[in-house]
């Protein structure tokens, strides 16, 4: 081989641009080798940093070589692995044949945090410079957030964002610790990004995550098992590393925590031991998609069927993205009860609220409505009953002692429409809900329900979300279950019972209504007489 003296911006270890290499014939056959196969040139070419030896060649354990070949022959990867575990060094080093092997190459690597990504792209940065020069592409720039090669092949690190990688073209975005990046700003770049990714031939999108609850990694996880989506799961145990066995579990939870070593080393989603529903029933819990969704978070699971009863549980915010609307609808015709749409949303303003409310009730068989009061949820069910003269909105009243009780009044005399959220009523919720779900006596799809579930924790003697979660719809269900424990509920789930109600409300209106007044001014008026003989006159 011959080459000039030429390097970029004098760095020795890279070869610039535009620099003339003469092959061997033994180099021909090894640059062959190495770009039909990713997995002999990484254990052959590349070079990794090990914290105990320093700088070594980088020979992978069969796991990694498993992972590599899923992600050269597959679009769509998943990969949930354990701390430790080279996940990392593994698919960097793959990323470097792609942008080494093919020309005009765009990839993109993605952090949580814009630190962690340029450390992955240094990591890749050092194995090139360790490439011999017969193997390198020319340098056009290397930065620290991305480089650009002389085929035309370029990589960019940044944090995973929705304007991440916006205006950009990529034929390949690599996620690292996707479970990792704040849910919102999650759903917000795969929703942006992988409509555009997935509209490629070739095109390539590889997750690769620690878990660390249920968000979207894990939707994005569970839907590949149950083949809902293109991804191709790919899962590696702690004990297939070598040097890891049961002895070093027990250091390891020694030196942490069973809960910690439950997350970060045997990838469950579920950390928590705290939880309100038990751990083993949230890990079984099974979501759907829903068969209609809308942009304001409207989520519906079963259409309204005839005959069938209905309570919507509503919940509200102040609507300044902090705090969320929500709202549950449970099918209550028979036990097992079923949550059939939910709604969540944290941008709509309170005024507007009840008219989202209002039509989904309405197509829900006028379904019952509690409203949780204890902010400023009152104005929605005063608007309810008095704007769109919404009559199914149930009240309640204090007994004393007996705290909360669910009132068949219509919010005169001392009963008030909705429920304050007092602890005795929280405490029962919980209990209660606790058990039905349990117990499959209440069944719930809902991937945003179930992802609130796993954060509803103990906090000193109650229960409510993490930090950094939230548990708006997860409440709509706990004042779903104390209105269960109600007699007067018991009375509405009766159909035989339901009627005689009414019959009482339709007696109890006509008996409210102040008759009009007759002035006799001497005129014929024309009468209309009923079939007792009563005369109704015309008012004027």
């Amino acid at each position: 081989m011959t080459e000039n003296n030429s390097s970029y911006l004098g760095n020795q270890n890279i070869k610039g641009s535009n620099v003339r290499v003469s092959f061997t014939p033994e180099q021909v056959e090894e640059y062959i080798k190495c770009s039909e196969d990713p997995i002999y040139f990484i254990e052959n070419y590349v070079k990794i940093v090990n914290l105990d030896e320093g700088l070594v060649n980088f020979k992978m354990y069969d796991f990694q070589k498993d992972m590599i070949r899923t992600v050269h022959k597959d679009r769509f990867v998943i990969a949930k692995l354990p701390r430790q575990t080279g996940k990392s060094t593994s698919v960097v080093s793959y990323l470097l044949h792609f942008v080494l092997f093919k020309d005009n190459m765009s990839v993109a690597i993605l952090a949580n945090k814009q630190d962690i990504a340029r450390d992955l792209l240094a990591k890749l940065k050092v194995a090139y410079e360790y490439l011999p020069k017969w193997l390198q592409q020319g340098v056009v720039e290397w930065n620290k957030g991305s480089i650009l090669l002389e085929n035309g092949s370029r990589i960019k690190a940044a944090a995973t964002s929705s304007s991440a990688i916006r205006g950009g073209s990529y034929n390949c975005i690599f996620l690292d610790e996707f479970a990792y990046v704040p849910p919102h700003i999650a759903d917000d770049f795969y929703s942006s990004v992988y409509p555009t990714i997935s509209s490629g031939q070739e095109t390539k999108i590889l997750i690769v995550s620690t878990p660390n609850g249920l968000n979207m990694f894990y939707k994005i996880w569970t839907d590949a098992e149950n083949r809902r989506n293109s991804f191709i799961p790919v899962e590696v145990h702690w004990n297939q590393v070598p040097g890891r066995d049961n002895e070093w579990k027990k250091k390891q939870i020694a030196n942490t925590s069973e809960q910690q070593f439950r997350v970060e080393f045997e990838c469950s989603f579920i950390g928590s031991t705290n939880t309100l529903i038990d751990p083993t029933k949230l890990k079984i819990m099974a979501y759907n998609d829903p068969i209609y969704k809308n942009d304001q978070g409207v989520w519906i699971y079963e259409y309204p069927e005839k005959d069938h009863l209905y309570t919507m549980v509503i919940d509200t915010s102040r609507g300044q993205n902090i705090d969320y609307h929500a709202f549950v609808v449970v099918d209550i015709t028979t036990i097992p009860y079923k949550v059939v749409a939910t709604f969540k949303n944290n941008e709509i303003s309170p005024i507007i609220y009840p008219n989202l409310i209002y039509p989904i009730a309405k197509k829900y068989n006028d379904a019952y409505i509690l409203v949780e009061i204890n902010d400023i949820g009152s104005q929605i069910a005063d608007i309810l009953h008095s704007e769109f003269e919404y009559d199914n909105i149930l009240s309640s009243v204090f007994k004393g002692r007996k705290g909360q009780m669910l009132s068949s009044g219509f919010g005169g005399g001392t009963s008030m429409f909705g429920l304050r959220t007092t602890k005795a009523v929280k405490r029962l919720g919980c209990s209660l809900m606790k058990s039905m779900i349990e117990d499959d006596k209440l069944l719930i799809t809902d991937y945003r329900i179930i992802q609130e579930l796993v954060t509803f924790i103990t906090k000193r003697t109650s229960y409510e979300a993490e930090v950094g979660h939230n548990d708006d719809l997860v409440m709509c269900l706990v004042l779903f279950s104390w209105l269960t424990s109600q007699e007067y509920f018991k009375e509405l789930t009766n159909l035989d019972m339901k009627k005689n109600i009414f019959n009482d409300k339709i007696k109890q209106l006509e008996e409210e209504i102040v008759p009009f007044g007759f002035i006799e001014d001497g005129r014929k008026d024309e009468v209309e007489v009923d079939n007792s003989g009563n005369a109704w006159y015309t008012v004027f």
